[in-house]
């Protein structure tokens, strides 16, 4: 690092230490010692065994019962073959058998893959490959595309289960059809869950440190194929230390209970249903998918504290005739991530008025699955709105133990306060590497791609992709900013706004819109275009398009290659 370098994050450092809220930490928190997650599940079985680990629509694992589940998965792990630093693939949607798998993985060593259950054939076949992993643990319900792929990957051991296996007889939360599909009987070859779980614990188990291997965690996108970010378990306990103390997850009297139904096998679900829960010795009331009656339902009867979605999720919410019947007072972290919808001034307001919680609903802030999620923190930047009323999206302040810098694209020289740039991230999270890649010299720093800028007051903003990044009579412009302003309108369901050339701008923002079918014949693009004028500048302002419906990648995110000039 140069002098210049050193001044610069010197200065930036003071400026953020001046704007950092009071109760905040300014360096992550580990309330049992920084030890691996494994280590922790031990603790917590020993200490408080009878405490509910995991809710599953009315059934309840207490420590004890998980941890000797996790032991048992391990066991049979281990019976297979499996040896430390092997890639176990786990193709499951949310259910106690993710969780069981991902603890087990971890115990003996191994490497967790996590695989999306709604992945094609090409898809798990290339991360099957990729990563090298030769054991595959799936949802029955998959066992066509498993076979189809047994025959042509390295697999040579599968486990199935299925979601209904875990289900109560009497469920408390109403139940998704795709849980009540009866167990189907494991074919040749293969193993059943339930024969899984009777074996023993390893006699020995290996030594695990925590800058060891943990997971391979594949990275999204529209287009290219997904890469394998390499997670350790120390990247795995940091995210959660920072979590506990900067989005006061875990933390008093109140906390300790988490509704969880974003999926497992992204990271984000990952560190909030499989890894935060055990590092606090908290609850995790987990949910197969998204349902509006499950979550009213099961905040009320758990208590739960907190709470993370989308904001169309709170909007559903809020929307749902029965959200007065309910009491979510207990709630003391929300978290929303603005995805389709944006997080509005206008919203946290309704929200604080229908939920009766005292709980500002924040911004989920900026992350990434390179850095293992959750790079920065907005708790107590909510007074008077500030960070809403910031130029979007404002990020606010880095995670304890976390740094940004702005740097130029071409001369990789640093960016004063207040110019754009791409960001540059150093962090204990930020991966080792890409598996099987080369170039993954990064010198501590991981150069996001992503266009930013830092306020005077040390605040991060992102402002976009590079690639995205339009230039109007040589002035940036950036499709992120656009699509926050549209996402604020009540009537936009979703938007994505896309360049095209113009003789006599350069490039044009155009900006394809989707709107709810109450909506539809009622508002028009030249509404939404003035819209975007009375709140942007006019070389901002887009061409506006009403799409019926827009082209979604499986996670959700707007497919932007697909939208047509």
């Amino acid at each position: 690092m140069n002098r210049d370098e050193r001044d610069y994050l010197a200065d930036l450092r003071r400026r953020q230490l001046s704007s950092w809220p009071p109760d905040v930490p300014t360096a992550p928190t580990y309330p049992l010692g920084e030890q691996t997650l494994s280590e922790s599940l031990r603790g917590w079985a020993r200490t408080q065994p009878e405490r509910v680990a995991v809710v599953y629509y009315g059934t309840e694992l207490t420590y004890a019962a998980f941890d000797a589940a996790v032991d048992s998965i391990g066991g049979h792990l281990v019976g297979a073959g499996v040896r430390p630093g092997d890639r176990i693939a786990v193709m499951l949607p949310n259910c106690p058998q993710f969780l069981i798998a991902f603890h087990a993985i971890l115990r003996i060593g191994a490497v967790h893959v996590p695989v999306s259950p709604m992945s094609k054939e090409a898809e798990i076949i290339h991360e099957l490959d990729e990563s090298g992993a030769d054991v595959l643990i799936a949802w029955d319900a998959l066992l066509p595309a498993v076979e189809e792929v047994r025959a042509k990957s390295p697999l040579r051991h599968v486990i199935v289960t299925s979601l209904s296996s875990y289900l109560p007889d009497s469920p408390t939360l109403p139940v998704p059809d795709l849980v009540r599909t009866p167990v189907t009987a494991p074919p040749p070859g293969m193993v059943g869950w339930d024969d899984a779980l009777t074996a023993s614990a390893p006699d020995q188990l290996p030594t695990v440190g925590l800058d060891d291997l943990a997971a391979l965690n594949f990275t999204g996108g529209t287009t290219g194929l997904p890469k394998g970010c390499e997670h350790t378990h120390r990247h795995m306990v940091y995210t959660a230390a920072c979590l506990t103390s900067a989005w006061k997850l875990g933390h008093g009297e109140r906390s300790g209970t988490a509704l969880v139904f974003l999926p497992a096998f992204w990271i984000a679900g990952e560190v909030l249903a499989a890894i935060l829960p055990v590092f606090v010795g908290g609850t995790c009331v987990l949910l197969a998918r998204w349902s509006p009656d499950a979550v009213l339902t099961g905040v009320e009867r758990y208590r739960v504290t907190e709470l993370a979605g989308t904001v169309d999720s709170y909007l559903d919410l809020m929307d749902h005739p029965d959200v007065g019947e309910h009491d979510l007072s207990s709630l003391a972290t929300t978290v929303a991530a603005s995805f389709v919808h944006r997080l509005t001034i206008e919203v946290r307001q309704r929200w604080r008025e229908v939920s009766g919680s005292t709980a500002v609903l924040r911004e989920a802030a900026y992350g990434m699955t390179e850095t293992h999620t959750f790079d920065t923190f907005v708790t107590g930047l909510n007074d008077g709105d500030q960070d809403l009323h910031s130029r979007p999206v404002f990020c606010g302040l880095p995670m304890p133990g976390t740094e940004f810098k702005i740097v130029d694209f071409e001369t990789r020289t640093l960016c004063a306060l207040g110019a754009e740039g791409e960001i540059c991230v150093r962090s204990p999270a930020v991966m080792r590497g890409y598996w099987n890649a080369d170039d993954d010299d990064h010198d501590g720093w991981l150069a996001t791609g992503d266009i930013g800028m830092i306020d005077e007051h040390g605040f991060l903003h992102f402002l976009g992709r590079r690639k995205e990044m339009l230039k109007v009579n040589g002035m940036s412009v950036f499709p992120a900013e656009i699509e926050a302003v549209l996402g604020g309108h009540p009537d936009v369901v979703g938007c994505g706004v896309v360049g095209t050339s113009n003789p006599r701008s350069g490039e044009r923002p155009v900006a394809f819109v989707e709107i709810t079918p109450i909506a539809a014949g009622t508002i028009d693009a030249e509404a939404l275009r003035q819209w975007c004028a009375e709140r942007l500048a006019d070389y901002k302002v887009p061409e506006v398009r009403i799409s019926a419906e827009l082209p979604r990648t499986a996670s959700g995110k707007i497919r932007k290659n697909l939208l047509v000039l």
